[in-house]
């Protein structure tokens, strides 16, 4: 398997190179090992953090702080993520910290991922992770 090499306020995390995910993420799947298998985050509460989001693009937007093209694009991935394509990028199991925190990072990370891909971009040039938000 390929990986790039992510990194955050903790240091340098290897993620797979083709993954719609970040260092937040695999730093749970890492900390979290337990029945990866069998016990991941339910795709209802996934699809939640979905609307959640897309409803935050939207009044941010109107509220005249994020631009129309950052609140479609946003809007988009939701979508995508609702419509189940995305699935694959949320392996987190439900043993992890209780204030659901990661799971929340990890649907914000394939939203910023996704939508940077969507924009023109690559996974090996991240905005996100290079933190060039000029670019989406």
């Amino acid at each position: 398997m390929e990986y790039r090499i992510e990194k955050d306020t903790m240091g340098e995390v290897k993620v797979p190179a083709d993954a719609y995910y970040g260092a937040q993420t695999q730093r749970s799947i890492d900390n979290f090992k337990i029945a990866q298998d069998i016990n991941r985050m339910p795709k209802e509460i996934i699809r939640a953090f979905a609307y959640l989001k897309h409803a935050a693009a939207i009044t941010n937007q109107e509220a005249g702080v994020l631009t129309k093209k950052k609140a479609d694009l946003i809007g988009k991935v939701c979508k995508e993520i609702l419509d189940g394509k995305l699935d694959a990028y949320f392996p987190l199991v439900v043993w992890q910290t209780g204030s659901g925190t990661q799971s929340n990072m990890n649907v914000n990370e394939v939203v910023a991922y996704r939508g940077h891909v969507l924009n023109g971009g690559n996974l090996s040039s991240c905005w996100y992770r290079n933190k060039h938000t000029s670019q989406i």
